[in-house]
């Protein structure tokens, strides 16, 4: 198995960073962006991309909605899960948007009223797309890692493949890529077998 980063701390600011003029600056920016821009703060600068193209929209809705049936509204799983699509997320000085994300009851057992989650995700899925999946494998990856996000999967909406990662210790360890089936169980939602391939455009 390869290891997507190796996450050293000293890569990461403080959580507990003091807000600079720099950093009000950029947060203003990023909410006076139009709404058909999505912006996040990342290593204090604003990056910003169109909203995106049917596959990849496509294969996070049907992510969201395939793994919230079981997971959040308990309908053949367990539930236990609050499961979110594109949710703006406090990562101490970075403001990330994963495609989808997924915070156990235990680590959030109410579902806040805000415009941006403070509480750091036990599960993130990006879906990849040419313009943004270095940023999605690298800098984002490094972030989620060292924040302590459990799980990552990355999904290539047209490669139709899964990346299925797990956190240990600071470190993205690959439990394995999954193509080419019908119904898979990845970690962390493992118990129920999911029907991966209707993520992909037919």
């Amino acid at each position: 198995m390869q290891t997507v980063v190796d996450l050293e701390s000293s890569a990461l600011p403080s959580a507990n960073m003091t807000a600079t003029p720099h950093l009000r600056d950029l947060e203003r920016a990023l909410a006076e962006l139009p709404e058909n821009l999505l912006g996040q703060i990342i290593f204090g600068r604003l990056e910003t991309q169109p909203r995106p193209a049917t596959p990849h929209a496509f294969t996070a809705t049907g992510v969201g909605r395939i793994v919230g049936t079981p997971f959040q509204d308990g309908v053949g799983g367990p539930g236990g899960w609050f499961i979110v699509y594109e949710p703006e997320v406090q990562f101490g000085p970075h403001v990330l948007v994963p495609d989808v994300a997924g915070w156990r009851r235990q680590t959030m057992p109410e579902f806040p009223r805000v415009a941006r989650f403070g509480v750091v995700p036990d599960w993130v899925c990006e879906v990849l797309s040419p313009s943004t999946q270095s940023l999605d494998r690298h800098e984002k990856a490094l972030i989620y890692g060292a924040s302590g996000v459990g799980h990552m999967w990355l999904i290539d909406p047209l490669a139709c493949t899964i990346e299925a990662h797990r956190n240990v210790r600071g470190r993205w360890e690959a439990i394995g890529t999954i193509r080419g089936v019908d119904v898979a169980r990845i970690e962390p939602f493992d118990t129920v077998e999911l029907p991966v391939a209707r993520w992909f455009v037919p």
